[in-house]
């Protein structure tokens, strides 16, 4: 039975969506194309269709939740433009965002993961993301507490991703709480 090309866009939409859950819960070697199309709802058959390889899927993927972490930070910002940075540290080290690995940044669930493929696609994808990052926080830098201004971007990003990853490894409780809410006070209440 030939699939509509509606229908086929929308099957390769719904992979890619299961996808960037699954890897960023899962890592990237740590699932399947078999389970990740199960989980799709969908036949491991009709992956070539849609991908070359299990490494396309993974670019597009990623990709996809890079985007879909954007446009939830924007779309937060846009609701109080003037408290940009304090709304990107708050939601980035909530507790929401520690535990919601299949549904947050890329960064703290698979930049590790991608610095160990040899995959320049990949790699591109990372460096574009936290080029973007960077620009974003370069962008909102009115929006500081005086004493962080002076601070680099990349020093917050980095700040902000480990202290993630870090409350990640630490799992819920007092101690990951801490640690996120050290961090989200060392960037909002800067000297």
């Amino acid at each position: 039975m030939k699939v509509s090309r509606e229908k086929a866009k929308e099957n390769h939409e719904r992979v890619v969506d299961t996808a960037a859950a699954m890897l960023r819960e899962h890592g990237y070697d740590g699932i399947g194309i078999a389970d990740m199309m199960k989980a799709a709802g969908l036949t491991q058959g009709g992956f070539y269709r849609n991908f070359t390889s299990k490494d396309d899927l993974i670019v597009k993927a990623t990709e996809h939740a890079l985007e879909a972490t954007r446009a939830m930070l924007q779309e937060k910002i846009a609701s109080a433009p003037e408290m940009a940075f304090k709304i990107v540290i708050e939601q980035y080290l909530s507790c929401e965002h520690r535990d919601g690995t299949a549904s947050g940044c890329v960064l703290p669930a698979l930049a590790a993961d991608s610095a160990r493929r040899d995959d320049p696609a990949l790699r591109s994808v990372f460096v574009d993301a936290i080029d973007g990052y960077l620009q974003s926080l370069n962008a909102i830098a009115p929006t500081m507490p005086e004493g962080s201004r002076s601070r680099a971007p990349a020093a917050i990003l980095a700040e902000m991703v480990g202290a993630v990853v870090l409350a990640r490894a630490l799992g819920e409780g007092d101690r990951a709480n801490n640690l996120l809410k050290a961090v989200t006070r060392d960037l909002l209440e800067a000297p």
